[in-house]
């Protein structure tokens, strides 16, 4: 059987951005953090009154953040990743659901993170608790940090999952927001966790399970 699980808002309520900002403070520039802090603060203010799109603007945001990483290789930019998990993400990780998928792994299931995060943050998260992961990856060349293309997300996310296991259907799927519809459609068992409105609304409508409150 294979297990698919969203990361962000799922497996952990942390943030990769804050965490390179973290990163960026501590072993790069403290006046670079905060100016990128500085930077952050009005889309923040703007997507917490409901002004623009929570999803569009993280992931717009997500992918600036792969170039405050100054001389980057492909060992340094795993460093950062490790960090960004040990200091951020694990820190706020969902314990309810993570041991969810830590009984699919005992049960001889197939389990992978597909996250719209860049794949070597997705995979230090993975590997905290012994599953595999999928996400977007990235290029390093002349020390810059590149998408290697789109952001997995949506039916992108679901399309690459599909085609990497190479399979039609998965068995188990998590995931939190309206986004991750489409990966819950492709599961027999849906699971919305901690579901926004929306994705409330369909699980509800649809019969699917709901894991925490709806947010």
């Amino acid at each position: 059987m294979i297990v698919i699980s969203d990361m962000m808002g799922t497996l952990t309520t942390g943030s990769p951005i804050l965490g390179i900002v973290d990163w960026v403070r501590h072993n790069q520039s403290q006046s670079q953090a905060r100016w990128r802090m500085a930077a952050i603060m009005p889309g923040y203010l703007l997507m917490k009154g409901g002004f623009i799109d929570q999803q569009s603007w993280g992931q717009k945001l997500m992918i600036q953040s792969l170039g405050w990483v100054n001389d980057a290789t492909p060992e340094k930019f795993d460093q950062v990743s490790e960090w960004v998990v040990e200091h951020n993400l694990w820190q706020k990780r969902r314990e309810d659901v993570i041991s969810r998928l830590v009984e699919h792994v005992r049960g001889g299931a197939q389990v992978y993170i597909a996250s719209s995060v860049v794949e070597p943050i997705t995979r230090a998260f993975a590997r905290r608790f012994g599953v595999e992961a999928i996400g977007s990856p990235v290029t390093i060349e002349n020390g810059r940090v590149r998408l290697a293309k789109n952001l997995l997300s949506s039916e992108r996310k679901i399309n690459e999952v599909l085609n990497r296991l190479k399979v039609t259907r998965i068995g188990y799927a998590y995931g939190d927001t309206a986004m991750d519809i489409p990966l819950l459609e492709a599961a027999d068992h849906p699971v919305a966790v901690y579901p926004d409105r929306c994705l409330y609304s369909v699980a509800l409508e649809r019969g699917w399970q709901i894991l925490g409150e709806p947010h």
